[in-house]
Protein backbone atom coordinates (compact mmCIF):
# COMPACT_ATOMS: atom_id res chain seq x y z
CA UNK A 1 0.00 0.00 0.00
CA UNK A 2 1.60 3.53 -0.71
CA UNK A 3 1.24 5.59 1.75
CA UNK A 4 1.16 8.79 -0.21
CA UNK A 5 -1.50 7.66 -2.30
CA UNK A 6 -3.59 6.99 1.20
CA UNK A 7 -2.73 10.30 2.48
CA UNK A 8 -4.14 11.60 -1.15
CA UNK A 9 -7.19 9.82 -0.84
CA UNK A 10 -7.83 11.10 3.06
CA UNK A 11 -7.82 14.01 1.92
CA UNK A 12 -9.94 13.97 -1.16
CA UNK A 13 -12.31 12.71 0.85
CA UNK A 14 -12.12 13.67 4.62
CA UNK A 15 -14.39 16.86 4.13
CA UNK A 16 -17.10 14.94 1.58
CA UNK A 17 -16.94 12.38 4.23
CA UNK A 18 -17.42 15.12 7.29
CA UNK A 19 -20.16 16.70 5.58
CA UNK A 20 -22.07 13.82 4.21
CA UNK A 21 -22.06 11.97 7.93
CA UNK A 22 -22.62 15.38 9.96
CA UNK A 23 -25.51 16.57 7.87
CA UNK A 24 -27.13 12.78 7.33
CA UNK A 25 -27.22 12.48 11.22
CA UNK A 26 -28.42 15.69 12.50
CA UNK A 27 -30.81 16.03 10.09
CA UNK A 28 -32.38 12.42 11.12
CA UNK A 29 -32.62 14.77 14.84
CA UNK A 30 -33.93 17.77 13.12
CA UNK A 31 -37.01 15.71 11.85
CA UNK A 32 -37.28 13.59 15.15
CA UNK A 33 -37.33 17.26 16.78
CA UNK A 34 -40.11 19.01 14.22
CA UNK A 35 -42.25 16.05 14.77
CA UNK A 36 -42.33 15.75 18.59
CA UNK A 37 -39.37 13.79 19.82
CA UNK A 38 -36.64 16.46 21.86
CA UNK A 39 -34.59 13.21 22.61
CA UNK A 40 -31.77 14.04 20.11
CA UNK A 41 -32.04 17.80 20.54
CA UNK A 42 -31.62 17.33 24.10
CA UNK A 43 -28.71 15.46 23.78
CA UNK A 44 -26.72 17.79 21.82
CA UNK A 45 -27.16 15.48 18.34
CA UNK A 46 -28.99 18.05 16.04
CA UNK A 47 -25.86 20.11 15.51
CA UNK A 48 -23.00 20.42 12.53
CA UNK A 49 -20.63 19.82 14.52
CA UNK A 50 -19.13 16.62 12.99
CA UNK A 51 -17.09 15.08 16.62
CA UNK A 52 -20.48 14.89 17.97
CA UNK A 53 -21.63 12.17 15.22
CA UNK A 54 -17.79 10.14 14.48
CA UNK A 55 -17.68 6.58 15.94
CA UNK A 56 -14.34 6.01 16.37
CA UNK A 57 -14.16 2.17 15.66
CA UNK A 58 -17.10 2.56 12.54
CA UNK A 59 -16.36 6.18 11.24
CA UNK A 60 -12.44 5.95 11.13
CA UNK A 61 -10.80 2.54 12.48
CA UNK A 62 -12.79 -0.24 10.48
CA UNK A 63 -12.47 2.14 7.41
CA UNK A 64 -8.82 2.59 7.45
CA UNK A 65 -8.42 -1.50 8.17
CA UNK A 66 -10.07 -2.17 5.51
CA UNK A 67 -8.85 0.18 3.42
CA UNK A 68 -5.39 -1.20 3.76
CA UNK A 69 -6.48 -4.72 4.18
CA UNK A 70 -8.23 -4.97 0.45
CA UNK A 71 -6.28 -2.38 -1.54
CA UNK A 72 -9.28 0.14 -1.12
CA UNK A 73 -11.41 -2.11 -3.03
CA UNK A 74 -13.61 -2.54 -0.08
CA UNK A 75 -14.64 0.77 2.22
CA UNK A 76 -17.34 -0.08 5.14
CA UNK A 77 -18.29 2.60 7.97
CA UNK A 78 -21.20 3.72 9.90
CA UNK A 79 -21.42 6.66 12.46
CA UNK A 80 -23.12 7.09 15.70
CA UNK A 81 -26.68 6.72 14.77
CA UNK A 82 -29.02 9.58 16.30
CA UNK A 83 -31.54 8.10 19.28
CA UNK A 84 -34.81 8.71 18.50
CA UNK A 85 -37.70 7.81 20.68
CA UNK A 86 -40.07 6.86 17.76
CA UNK A 87 -43.25 6.43 20.62
CA UNK A 88 -42.98 10.32 21.30
CA UNK A 89 -43.49 11.66 17.96
CA UNK A 90 -46.65 12.65 17.21
CA UNK A 91 -47.90 10.01 14.70
CA UNK A 92 -45.08 7.37 14.86
CA UNK A 93 -46.01 4.90 12.14
CA UNK A 94 -46.38 7.99 9.51
CA UNK A 95 -43.63 10.52 11.03
CA UNK A 96 -41.00 7.33 11.33
CA UNK A 97 -41.09 7.43 7.46
CA UNK A 98 -40.41 11.09 7.69
CA UNK A 99 -37.32 10.74 9.93
CA UNK A 100 -36.23 8.23 8.63
CA UNK A 101 -36.06 9.84 5.03
CA UNK A 102 -34.42 12.85 6.26
CA UNK A 103 -31.14 11.45 5.99
CA UNK A 104 -30.58 9.84 2.77
CA UNK A 105 -32.62 13.32 1.54
CA UNK A 106 -29.73 15.49 3.15
CA UNK A 107 -27.37 13.29 0.98
CA UNK A 108 -29.06 13.46 -2.38
CA UNK A 109 -29.34 17.28 -1.81
CA UNK A 110 -25.47 17.35 -1.21
CA UNK A 111 -24.48 14.90 -4.02
CA UNK A 112 -26.56 17.62 -6.29
CA UNK A 113 -24.51 20.17 -4.60
CA UNK A 114 -20.97 19.07 -4.86
CA UNK A 115 -22.14 18.38 -8.93
CA UNK A 116 -23.05 21.96 -8.96
CA UNK A 117 -20.06 23.20 -7.30
CA UNK A 118 -18.13 21.19 -9.65
CA UNK A 119 -19.38 22.57 -12.63
CA UNK A 120 -19.14 25.45 -11.40
CA UNK A 121 -15.44 25.31 -10.69
CA UNK A 122 -14.77 23.66 -14.32
CA UNK A 123 -17.10 27.17 -15.53
CA UNK A 124 -14.81 29.40 -13.67
CA UNK A 125 -12.04 27.71 -16.08
CA UNK A 126 -10.43 26.38 -12.45
CA UNK A 127 -8.30 23.17 -13.46
CA UNK A 128 -6.84 22.18 -10.68
CA UNK A 129 -7.15 18.36 -9.72
CA UNK A 130 -7.66 17.93 -6.43
CA UNK A 131 -10.47 20.42 -5.80
CA UNK A 132 -12.54 18.81 -8.92
CA UNK A 133 -11.56 15.24 -7.44
CA UNK A 134 -12.99 16.60 -4.61
CA UNK A 135 -16.18 17.47 -5.89
CA UNK A 136 -16.35 14.35 -7.49
CA UNK A 137 -15.77 12.14 -3.80
CA UNK A 138 -18.57 14.46 -2.53
CA UNK A 139 -21.12 13.05 -5.51
CA UNK A 140 -19.91 9.72 -5.00
CA UNK A 141 -19.76 9.64 -0.66
CA UNK A 142 -23.56 11.04 -0.77
CA UNK A 143 -24.64 8.67 -3.52
CA UNK A 144 -23.35 5.45 -1.86
CA UNK A 145 -24.64 6.49 1.65
CA UNK A 146 -27.89 7.67 -0.15
CA UNK A 147 -28.45 4.60 -1.78
CA UNK A 148 -27.08 2.34 0.93
CA UNK A 149 -29.23 3.72 3.59
CA UNK A 150 -32.42 3.03 1.02
CA UNK A 151 -31.48 -0.63 1.77
CA UNK A 152 -34.90 -2.29 2.97
CA UNK A 153 -34.00 -3.63 6.47
CA UNK A 154 -34.11 -2.45 9.64
CA UNK A 155 -31.91 -1.02 11.69
CA UNK A 156 -30.93 1.05 7.90
CA UNK A 157 -32.98 4.05 7.27
CA UNK A 158 -34.39 2.17 4.25
CA UNK A 159 -35.73 -0.64 6.88
CA UNK A 160 -37.53 2.05 9.10
CA UNK A 161 -39.33 3.63 5.76
CA UNK A 162 -40.47 0.01 5.14
CA UNK A 163 -42.00 -0.37 8.74
CA UNK A 164 -43.97 2.66 8.49
CA UNK A 165 -45.27 2.02 5.21
CA UNK A 166 -46.23 -1.77 5.93
CA UNK A 167 -49.25 -2.62 7.51
CA UNK A 168 -49.75 -3.07 11.23
CA UNK A 169 -48.68 -6.85 10.99
CA UNK A 170 -46.46 -6.88 8.72
CA UNK A 171 -44.38 -3.77 10.25
CA UNK A 172 -44.36 -5.94 13.10
CA UNK A 173 -42.88 -8.98 11.67
CA UNK A 174 -39.93 -6.74 9.83
CA UNK A 175 -39.05 -4.87 12.72
CA UNK A 176 -38.37 -7.93 15.10
CA UNK A 177 -35.51 -8.47 12.82
CA UNK A 178 -33.64 -4.72 13.79
CA UNK A 179 -31.59 -6.62 16.45
CA UNK A 180 -30.28 -9.17 14.18
CA UNK A 181 -30.28 -6.34 10.81
CA UNK A 182 -26.95 -5.05 11.45
CA UNK A 183 -25.23 -8.68 11.10
CA UNK A 184 -27.89 -9.76 8.32
CA UNK A 185 -26.73 -6.08 6.10
CA UNK A 186 -22.69 -7.30 6.93
CA UNK A 187 -23.71 -10.93 5.52
CA UNK A 188 -25.65 -9.77 2.80
CA UNK A 189 -22.49 -6.81 2.04
CA UNK A 190 -19.72 -9.49 2.11
CA UNK A 191 -21.72 -11.75 -0.50
CA UNK A 192 -22.39 -9.05 -2.65
CA UNK A 193 -25.58 -9.43 -2.62
CA UNK A 194 -26.66 -5.82 -1.33
CA UNK A 195 -23.49 -4.28 -4.05
CA UNK A 196 -25.49 -6.46 -7.02
CA UNK A 197 -28.85 -6.23 -6.12
CA UNK A 198 -29.18 -2.87 -4.77
CA UNK A 199 -26.55 -0.62 -4.87
CA UNK A 200 -25.63 -0.88 -8.27
CA UNK A 201 -29.35 -0.24 -9.89
CA UNK A 202 -30.43 2.07 -6.99
CA UNK A 203 -26.67 4.43 -7.98
CA UNK A 204 -27.22 4.43 -11.45
CA UNK A 205 -30.74 5.64 -11.10
CA UNK A 206 -29.47 8.27 -8.51
CA UNK A 207 -26.51 9.48 -11.17
CA UNK A 208 -29.15 9.54 -13.92
CA UNK A 209 -31.11 11.52 -11.78
CA UNK A 210 -28.24 13.85 -10.93
CA UNK A 211 -27.49 14.53 -14.27
CA UNK A 212 -30.61 15.10 -15.44
CA UNK A 213 -31.06 18.08 -12.48
CA UNK A 214 -27.63 19.31 -13.58
CA UNK A 215 -28.88 19.71 -16.98
CA UNK A 216 -29.39 23.14 -17.04
CA UNK A 217 -26.18 24.13 -14.97
CA UNK A 218 -23.81 22.09 -17.29
CA UNK A 219 -25.27 23.88 -20.62
CA UNK A 220 -24.81 27.15 -18.76
CA UNK A 221 -21.32 26.99 -18.04
CA UNK A 222 -20.22 25.37 -21.15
Amino acid sequence: MDFANLIQTVALYALPVLFAITLHEASHGYAARHFGDNTAWMQGRVTLNPVKHIDPVGTILMPLLLYFATSGAFLFGYAKPVPVRFGNLRHPKRDMVWVALAGPAANLVQAFLWGALLYLLQGAGISEPFFLKMCQGGVLVNVVMFAFNLFPLPPLDGGRILVGLLPYRQAEMVSRIEPWGFFIVMALVIAGVVSTLWMQPVMALTFALLDFLLTPLSMLVR
